[in-house]
């Protein structure tokens, strides 16, 4: 019995607790995850694609100038033959003077539209680290559980020899040999699938994370969490990045639907024009000539366009409220079965702490009343058994509480590398925002983005 504890606590803790320095921890996988992520990359790249729609807001209400060149040539006959071939040079601007709202609109919703793309950033961060905390815990809990079914294979082993001794002093039968053989080799089997789930997890933590995981740590202490459910959707109801990413597209639509009313008011523009024209066959004196003047133009029919135009921009509003008021309740919903797993997850590592207790103390009485004749080798195998079993639940339900508290964070849209302390620089999106906002004519933005992406270590 002493050999039997002896070698079950070495296997259970010896490479569990005796981590390297070197071994990585949940916060490295954190990390990892952030600076690795092509998903970040992929929506860091759509917002700076809504960025620029800004920028050409702001173009849109400023002075357009062109330069044309142009060679013609012409034939007449008019009782004689004249050919003529001028060359003109033209510089031509124009600028929309008043637009009765429209532009200022058309800029104030793609800013409400960029905050938007930033809330569906941060909710993708949101899941890049949920995803990266998944997987580390997968890839301990299947570890372990390989650690655990080796183990059973080693003491199934040594039952399988110490049955074969019992059979030669003529103390069992040869079905209790067989019984022993038949569950060596399901030990077997269980340690083939277990290290065929490691396998699986280091793959799915290198999908995660960028690369493949090494030693892990053990898991920190659980993260802070609100003190009852109703703080947690309290606190979701204004953080989670999706119900703000609604509430601005709820804005941007409301700011389409106005500028499509002011579509109807027309505008005022004003244009300059100025020219040079030259004859080359026919030794004319150029010509020169400037012109400009204001305008005011206002659709009166356009078949119908006008209306539908504003009839869509409201419905898209009223969409986009209806989707505010769903978000919430998603996101509410999403706190309430995030808080009953964690506490169903809490109550399994309370369950299994007891089964683990009884089992073992079932094994110990199997063993004893075994090696007093009382009980059969199959006694004693199905009891270690089952107490392989429960240990196994019990790692299931230590890691499901890991999991379930990353999780609860997540949906109330507090798992983010800010929150989480993790001390690493982080992709500002305002750098790139405010090189580009005023729609300069230079091009700074592609330093901007180099600064950005050096600061978080993606150079």
């Amino acid at each position: 019995m002493a050999r039997f504890l002896k070698l079950l606590s070495v296997a259970l803790f010896a490479g569990l607790v005796a981590v390297p320095a070197t071994a990585q921890s949940l916060a490295d996988t954190f990390v990892a995850a952030y600076r690795n992520s092509n998903l970040l990359d992929q929506n860091r790249a759509v917002l700076r694609a809504a960025d620029e729609d800004v920028a050409q807001a702001v173009a849109s209400l400023r002075p357009v100038l062109n330069f044309v060149a142009r060679v013609q040539g012409q034939m007449q006959s008019t009782g004689m033959v004249r050919e003529t071939l001028t060359g003109s040079l033209n510089l031509s601007a124009e600028m929309t003077l008043i637009d009765f709202g429209r532009g200022k609109l058309a800029r104030e919703a793609a800013e409400a539209q960029v905050m938007a793309t930033r809330m569906a950033l941060l909710g993708v961060e949101q899941q890049v680290l949920l995803n990266a905390a998944r997987a580390y815990m997968d890839v301990r809990s299947a570890a372990e559980t390989v650690a655990l079914r080796q183990t059973t294979l080693r003491l199934t082993q040594q039952e399988l020899n110490a049955a074969r001794e019992r059979f030669e002093l003529g103390e069992i039968t040869r079905t209790d040999v067989s019984l022993a053989e038949a569950r060596l080799a399901a030990a077997r089997s269980m340690v083939s699938a277990a290290e065929g789930d490691l396998s699986v997890a280091r793959e799915e933590y290198k999908l995660a994370t960028g690369s493949h995981p090494g030693q892990l740590r053990q898991p920190p202490p659980l993260p802070r969490l609100p003190a009852s459910l109703q703080a947690a959707q309290n606190s979701a109801r204004h953080t989670h990045p999706s119900v703000r990413q609604a509430q601005f597209e709820v804005t941007a639509a409301e700011l389409g639907a106005e500028r499509a009313a002011a579509a109807r008011h027309g505008s005022v523009s004003a244009d300059i024009r100025a020219g040079v024209t030259s004859d080359f066959l026919n030794n004319n004196p150029n010509s020169r000539s400037i012109s400009g003047g204001v305008q005011y133009a206002r659709p009166l029919y356009q078949g119908g366009q006008i209306s539908s135009v504003h009839r869509q921009a409201l419905a898209r509003r009223d969409a986009a409220r209806a989707g505010l008021h769903q978000t919430v309740a998603q996101v509410l919903q999403g706190v309430a079965v995030q808080w009953a797993q964690l506490e169903v997850a809490r109550a399994r590592i309370e369950a299994g702490r007891q089964q683990v207790r009884a089992a073992q103390s079932a094994f110990d009485g199997t063993r004893e009343e075994a090696r007093l004749g009382a009980r059969t080798t199959l006694d004693v195998l199905n009891a270690e058994n089952d107490l392989m079993d429960a240990r196994t639940a019990l790692l299931q339900a230590e890691a499901g509480v890991q999991i379930a508290s990353y999780g609860l964070l997540s949906a109330m849209g507090l798992l983010t590398v800010d929150h989480l302390g993790l001390g690493i620089p982080t992709y500002d999106p305002e750098a790139y925002f405010n090189a580009v906002r005023n729609a300069p004519v230079t091009s700074p933005q592609g330093e901007a983005l180099d600064r950005v992406l050096r600061a978080i270590g993606r150079e």
